[in-house]
């Protein structure tokens, strides 16, 4: 590879470490470039990356950013996968590709500045995703004023029905 072509990936690779959510390492040996192919589409779909690239440019382009803590995992073939949007996302889909593909292994990763090992991004992918977590949310916040608004009602209502059991009374001693 040309010197400047170097430097345009380790300029791309830095760049995309800035602004990534979760970066993780992956072990692709042993699979062809087909399967791959439809690893990058699936990533795609959720708003991620999959690079291949070589160890050293990836140790240059992280060098002074929490991508540093890395190196521990860039030995021998290596995929990065990375995120701008949501981590659990690209997780699953990483988690289901390699429940697939016995020979794709995830080493590890960076979820913001914070080093993760297998097992860990095992239980990020376990996680239901933003969409769930946030309709969730709303189901929970929408459930208080709810609620609120049947107790306020029951106090009117047991009124209206008391005085209806006092007419019937009355109407039936008559």
């Amino acid at each position: 590879m040309e010197r400047l072509k170097k430097e345009a990936v380790v300029g791309a690779l830095r760049t995309a470490f800035d602004q990534a959510q979760a970066v993780f390492v992956t072990d692709f040996k042993g699979l062809s470039m087909e399967t791959l192919g439809g690893l990058r589409r699936r990533i795609r779909q959720c708003g991620g990356e999959f690079k291949v690239t070589k160890n050293t440019l990836v140790r240059l382009a992280s060098q002074g950013r929490p991508t540093e803590k890395l190196d521990n995992f860039l030995t021998g073939n290596n995929a990065l996968g990375y995120t701008l949007a949501d981590p659990v996302a690209l997780a699953k889909v990483l988690q289901d590709f390699s429940k697939e593909q016995d020979k794709f292994v995830i080493k590890g990763g960076i979820l913001k500045d914070r080093l993760i090992d297998p097992t860990q991004v095992k239980s990020l992918a376990a996680l239901p995703s933003r969409e769930a977590l946030l309709s969730s949310l709303l189901g929970t916040m929408q459930a208080v004023p709810t609620g609120l608004v049947r107790v306020l009602a029951a106090v009117p209502q047991k009124l209206v029905y008391a005085l209806a059991a006092v007419r019937d009374q009355k109407a039936a001693q008559a």
